[in-house]
């Protein structure tokens, strides 16, 4: 089936080539302003500086103990792994790896179902974190909130044993869901509240080192558990969009399926190993829908999609990005960046990270998609299975591509092919070879 229709009256029928997800875009429904999801436009109180949210730098008492951080200094990058709690403050990280407090598969459900027990490493790095008066408090603060959140009552919490309550705290050192928290609230220079940091407002050196920290993540958690067969990676910018805070962060969590959507592109790509060339980049040119290219890789408006969604694929014969080279994740990673620039701070997202799982003998590309949460699913939509897309492909990209052009003019973005300058050779994608 042609994954894009033009009928005669102006709807836009579509059909994900990977997914079988139908959508139409139906004429005038678009022109509806995108709004504005970063919340209150108040005065930033400066009393809160650093404290705005859980996830702020004044507050990493509020977080589980780290398993590591980023630091920037005059010599350049550092990672310093498995800080004590009396050197939490001694720097500022500019991004943090923290275990998710509410984690979607509990470490129950890993020991539960498949006997996993903690490591001898983990297990000692808990002992001596305990051990030291200041990580013993922070352990049992960060625990006490877990508990009441989920209704345990505080008496009874002050009635348990110092063993029933660590109970809350084993995924703090042996999880397997992490979030990547970068820094700022608020973007430089800010003066109210819905001025945040987005992806799109870090520098691209900024955003590389973020993606290349998640990507060092997504690795280590593939080996918390050999059960472990997919890492799902994603991140849900503003609460439209699940966030839980309007604060930057990425998630990573370790599961023991691959899930639907991977399963159906495996069928796919079985039947069709160059799908990926032939049915996204080479059919999303064909059509006028490129946005951005560098060296190895590229950026559309896609098709086939619930929510306007904008795709940043990798060119490399990688398959996992931590295959992939520095300049390779650089590449890939300055086009994720500039489509959040040009998407902008106030509106609600969902960046899904897709590449091939390690157990699949197909090669699938490593790819990224934003999503622009700017519409409600309703009744039409789950009675029918059609999805209503208010923005059709070829208005996004007609939207987001000058906002690109004016970026790049400000040296905003990093340097980069736009628009018709983009002139891929087909088959451009080298992952099936």
């Amino acid at each position: 089936m042609e994954p894009i229709r033009r009928m005669a009256d102006g709807t836009i029928k579509q059909v994900n080539p990977m997914s079988g997800t139908q959508v139409w875009t139906v004429p005038g429904r678009g022109n509806r302003p995108l709004g504005n999801a970063a919340g209150s436009s108040a005065p930033i109180n400066p009393s809160r500086h650093g404290r705005y949210c859980a996830f702020c730098s004044g507050r990493y008492w509020d977080t589980p103990p780290e398993k590591s951080r980023l630091v920037r200094t005059s010599a350049g990058w550092t990672r310093v792994d498995n800080l004590p709690a009396n050197q939490l403050t001694a720097t500022t990280a500019d991004f943090r790896r923290i275990p998710n407090l509410f984690e979607i598969l509990s470490l129950d459900y890993w020991e539960d179902n498949y006997g996993y027990t903690m490591p001898p490493e983990a297990r000692a790095r808990m002992d001596a974190y305990l051990a030291d008066r200041d990580g013993h408090a922070h352990v049992m603060g960060v625990a006490r909130g877990k508990a009441m959140a989920s209704g345990v009552p505080e008496r009874v919490w002050d009635q348990m044993s110092e063993e029933k309550r660590l109970e809350w705290a084993d995924n703090f050192f042996a999880g397997g869901h992490d979030v990547i928290v970068a820094r700022r609230h608020f973007a430089d220079g800010a003066t109210c509240e819905d001025h945040l940091a987005s992806s799109g407002t870090l520098t691209p050196e900024e955003h590389f080192q973020y993606t290349a920290y998640t990507i060092d993540t997504m690795r280590d958690l593939y080996d918390f558990a050999p059960h472990v067969k997919y890492v799902a990676t994603f991140q849900n910018w503003l609460r439209p969009a699940g966030a839980s805070f309007n604060h930057l962060h990425k998630q990573l969590v370790a599961i023991d399926e691959r899930g639907v959507q991977a399963e159906r592109e495996y069928e796919r790509a079985k039947a069709d190993p160059n799908i990926y060339n032939e049915m996204a980049v080479d059919y999303a040119a064909a059509q006028g829908l490129l946005l951005a290219e560098n060296t190895h890789a590229i950026a559309f408006a896609g098709f086939g999609h619930r929510y306007p969604t904008l795709e940043v694929y990798s060119k490399a014969n990688a398959r996992m990005p931590w295959k992939h080279t520095p300049d390779q994740v650089r590449a890939v990673s300055d086009l994720l960046h500039a489509c959040h620039a040009a998407t902008g701070a106030t509106v609600a997202t969902n960046e899904e990270w897709y590449y091939k799982p390690r157990d699949l003998d197909v090669p699938m590309p490593w790819r990224i998609m934003v999503k622009w949460r700017v519409s409600t699913l309703a009744g039409f939509e789950g009675g029918t299975k059609i999805n209503v897309n208010t923005i059709s492909p070829f208005t996004l990209h007609d939207r987001v591509l000058p906002r690109l052009l004016e970026l790049r003019k400000q040296g905003l973005i990093a340097p980069m092919r736009l628009g018709s300058e983009c002139q891929p050779e087909k088959g451009c994608l080298r992952y099936a070879g």
